[in-house]
């Protein structure tokens, strides 16, 4: 570490004012502070002082809450290609064949999205912001597996300029950026992010007689065209080849999906690790699903179709809902910031996605929208909750 430290101490005046690289210190001191404190700290003790957390720490925490689903996405990647064509394969030929899927994805994300916001942070003369660290892996894990990375890339470059840049940096974006990259992908090019062909890896092999690799979304719309009840109809799904959709496989994860957002257990992990480090708000979680629960059950009173009947918990498990709420609903630069106003957020973002998924079959997975939608509107929430507290605090100073 010595060394590495006289290194950056040694061609430090190259990147300081006259310096022949005076342009890109921002780049230099953003490298130097990954592995050592800034040469400009505070020292003396103060109020404004309340902890060691710091931007890079959050951002690292959240990353490590992320962990679990990445890992288990890859695992699951190779699962759902070997069911399809129907071979036995071992836990590392399942590892091995879903880390060369996934890793690309990663790098690219990473890659595209540090160098994107690099040239911003050159361009622009500020500090290179550690944001980029969970928004480069929340970008990959919302892809498909098998995306073409130049789609891959194309999104992440959107999402850093437009869905940040534009608005200041980060601390400044009002949409989720990992949201809105997949946004993008979406609308632009729908055929490579949704459908029953994006899922699974198949290359040059067959799948199996009566496999189908639609999502359990696409199977509960399908079955409601049909009349078929919606929980025989996931429970039947690739039943033959032993990769039906029931209750307990979804909560799971052993369902095609995108890299990081099959597995429920997974996501509740990471949650546990959010809120035990206090940087997720644990309200915008809970207040999240108990929107989903009770829009679902609302449905369930109004159903007229197979797809309004099913029960509402069935949805908790159902698409990337859990993954969303637990990582991008949570963000804290896009969602409330008062403490009301995030059960308020996190309940409403519940309700759109039940009421997104049941009525519009253009968009199977509600989260996305819902989160987006909600992240726009999250400012007006928190001003009529101060606003509502102001209204009490003056009602009580003039009594």
């Amino acid at each position: 570490m010595k060394a590495l430290k006289n290194l950056f101490d040694s061609v430090k005046p190259n990147f300081e004012k006259g310096g022949k690289w005076e342009k890109f210190y921002t780049l230099y001191e953003g490298h130097r502070t990954i592995v050592f404190a800034p040469d400009l700290t505070t020292k003396a003790k103060g109020a404004q002082i309340k902890d060691a957390t710091d931007l890079k720490r959050v951002m690292i925490t959240v990353v490590i809450a992320m962990i679990p689903a990445l890992l288990f996405g890859i695992l699951n990647i190779g699962h759902q290609h070997f069911l399809a064509v129907g071979e036995e394969a071992t836990f590392l030929d399942k590892a091995i064949f879903g880390l060369i899927s996934a890793l690309p994805i990663l790098v690219v994300s990473y890659g595209v999205g540090l160098l994107t916001e690099f040239i911003f942070c050159v361009v622009r003369n500020h500090p290179i912001s550690e944001g980029f660290l969970v928004s480069g892996m929340l970008i990959a894990l919302v892809m498909p597996p098998h995306i073409p990375l130049w789609q891959v890339a194309a999104a992440t470059i959107f999402a850093v300029v437009i869905g940040k840049e534009v608005f200041g940096g980060t601390g400044m974006n009002i949409l989720n950026v990992a949201l809105t990259a997949r946004a993008f992908l979406y609308f632009a090019y729908p055929a490579n992010i949704s459908g029953d062909q994006v899922w699974t890896y198949l290359g040059d092999k067959m799948a199996v007689d009566g496999f189908s690799g639609a999502t359990a979304l696409g199977v509960a719309y399908s079955a409601s065209n049909d009349g078929t009840p919606v929980v025989e109809a996931l429970a039947s799904h690739n039943a033959s080849i032993g990769a039906d959709y029931s209750f307990i496989n979804m909560f799971m994860g052993w369902i095609p999906g995108s890299i990081g957002e099959t597995s429920v257990l997974m996501a509740l992990v990471g949650a546990a690790i959010l809120i035990g480090t206090g940087i997720g708000s644990w309200k915008i979680m809970l207040s999240g699903f108990l929107g989903t629960y009770v829009m679902g059950t609302i449905m369930n009173l109004l159903a007229v179709n197979e797809y309004m009947a099913m029960p509402a918990h069935y949805h908790l498990v159902m698409g990337g809902l859990a993954f969303g709420i637990i990582f991008m609903a949570t963000d804290p630069v896009s969602a409330a910031q008062t403490e009301t106003g995030k059960w308020i957020y996190g309940l409403l973002i519940g309700v759109l996605t039940v009421i997104i998924r049941v009525t519009n079959p253009a968009y199977p997975e509600g989260i996305m929208l819902a989160v987006l939608l909600m992240n726009v509107f999250a400012p007006l929430i928190d001003y009529y909750v101060v606003k509502a507290n102001k209204t009490r605090r003056l009602q009580r100073a003039t009594v």
